[in-house]
């Protein structure tokens, strides 16, 4: 960092922010003559309780692998996620800078955790203004609430990369625009200002470019953008503070990083950049692995990979590896360490599953896991899942009534499959049309209730926006079956009591007519 000479800098705002701030998150201390990290996160050994995890959810022994894991707890740091310390880091060196002063507006594009950092600022006099997805589960949102932030609601996904340009829909940035102009409006911003830009901000928009946006209406307001999407700080402060960090708290134990692989999940690509560095400039090598939910699904936070390609951090030429991993599958892990005591977010919880899946395939190993943030703003989540969960069959009516909850209705076999005929019946009872009704093999469903693992195909089925589907079978007890399997893993699924059998249009029918042996 590079201090601006003389009165450029706001002195008052300094102290105060290192004395309210800066002295409470981790950073690099002189002892001695020599520089450690004071107010360092908890570095738990969480071996045992993922080998029971392991074990008890998902069926597989790792009792007997060389196995050593240790959760990195940022979710313990003040306002409780990872993203503090490069929001800290980016504010002090603004101060120190002089580009940011007393009563100053800071605007930045956030999924949550950096704005909810940020927000920590309003007591130094700062105001924050958080551009933000209605996209965000509502637990993030009082969070941001609750820190004092003035949030800009935008009608759209923020994890696009900059730049993106396809299908731009500019009737769709024309109205978002208006909207914009408005809650600028409210906030009390200038909105001549906005006028004379108006053209920009819609190109901006049209290609869903929500982190250049921040940028701009930080330039034409005259305000403060810590741009943590393209801030080089944000890879620093990991490679100078937290793997220092987790080194240091390794040494303290009797190992050394050199002889583990850290795990993390991808948000802006700082954490990763900034552990992957200190790796390779300290010990020569490769051994950070970055986790990625699968395309298509939302994890509070962080980014798939298709959507990570394109920001200016996502560099995966200096990972020892890149994984995707289907979140349904992670969600029993999630509510097993939040029932363990464990503060972790589903980040932390893809990422340890993750772990489950490297031990497993190569019996064990020794990993450092990023807990990047806790539980607190996903709590709704798993009490909706648990409340959701304790109906497990369901009448014809009561389907019917309900059908528009699924997102698919979902054939359960091990022998059998319907036929043409016997899909068409089951569409017209529930009041569905039949490409509504997906017919795994009979494998795949023997080897679900066989292993009780959810095989691919079957977990393409039951991806859906509502969170539920339906399952039908021949008299409702290979179904039923299947839906205690599916809520161990924390997917709601529900099953139509009596089966095809059972439905009024099948009465008369002969069964043969309705379905047939599988031959796969």
């Amino acid at each position: 960092m590079e201090e601006t000479k003389g009165s450029s800098i706001d002195n008052v705002l300094l102290e105060h922010f290192e004395e309210e701030i800066w002295s409470k998150v981790p950073h690099l201390k002189d002892k001695q003559g020599e520089a450690k990290v004071v107010n360092a996160t908890p570095l738990i050994d969480l071996t045992e309780d993922l080998k029971e995890c392991a074990k008890n959810v998902y069926k597989m022994n790792l009792a007997d692998t060389d196995l050593k894991v240790f959760g990195k707890f940022d979710s313990k740091l003040l306002t409780g996620s990872i993203k503090v310390r490069p929001a800290v880091h980016i504010i002090h060196d603004a101060i120190l800078t002089g580009k940011l002063k007393s009563e100053q507006t800071i605007i930045e594009a956030t999924s949550g955790n950096f704005g909810i950092a940020l927000g920590h600022l309003s007591k130094l006099g700062l105001s924050v203004v958080a551009l933000v997805s209605r996209q965000l589960q509502e637990g993030v949102f009082e969070e941001l609430r609750n820190e004092n932030i003035r949030i800009m609601d935008l009608d759209m996904d923020i994890c696009p990369a900059p730049g993106m340009k396809d299908n731009p829909n500019l009737l769709a940035a024309k109205a978002t625009a208006v909207n914009i102009r408005s809650q600028l409006t409210e906030l009390g911003f200038d909105p001549a200002i906005f006028d004379k830009a108006s053209s920009e901000v819609e190109s901006l928009l049209a290609s869903q470019d929500i982190i250049n946006l921040a940028k701009f209406l930080a330039k034409i307001y005259g305000c403060f953008c810590p741009e943590q999407y393209d801030n080089e700080l944000n890879i620093d402060v990991h490679r100078t503070v937290t793997a220092p960090e987790i080194d240091q708290q390794l040494h303290e134990k009797g190992n050394s990083l050199a002889d583990f692989r850290i795990v993390c999940t991808f948000g802006t690509g700082g954490t990763s950049g900034g552990l992957s560095r200190y790796l390779s400039e300290k010990y020569g090598k490769k051994s950070l692995h970055v986790v990625f939910p699968s395309a298509n699904q939302d994890v509070a936070g962080i980014r798939t990979k298709d959507k990570a390609v394109g920001l200016k951090l996502y560099e995966p030429e200096i990972y020892a590896g890149q994984h995707e991993v289907d979140f349904e599958q992670a969600k029993p892990l999630l509510k097993f360490f939040v029932d363990k005591g464990h503060d972790i977010g589903e980040s932390s919880a893809l990422a340890l599953y993750a772990v489950i899946q490297m031990a497993n395939f190569g019996g064990g190993g020794k990993f450092v896991v990023i807990v990047a943030d806790g539980i607190q703003k996903y709590k709704k989540t798993l009490e909706e899942m648990a409340k959701k969960q304790k109906r497990t069959q369901v009448s014809l009516q009561e389907a019917v009534s309900n059908v528009g909850d699924y997102d698919r209705i979902i054939w359960i076999h091990t022998q059998y499959t319907p036929r043409e005929e016997g899909i068409e019946l089951i569409a017209k009872s529930l009041g569905v049309d039949k490409s509504k009704i997906s017919v795994p093999k009979a494998k795949t469903v023997e080897q679900l209730l066989a292993t009780q693992q959810i095989p691919e195909e079957l977990s393409e089925a039951l991806q859906g926006s509502k969170g539920k589907s339906l399952l039908v079978c021949m008299a409702g007890n290979t179904s039923l079956m299947a839906v205690k399997v599916l809520a161990g893993k924390g997917i709601i699924t529900e099953s139509l009591t009596g089966g095809i059998t059972e439905l009024p249009q099948a009465k008369g029918r002969q069964i043969p007519e309705l379905i047939k042996v599988a031959t796969e």
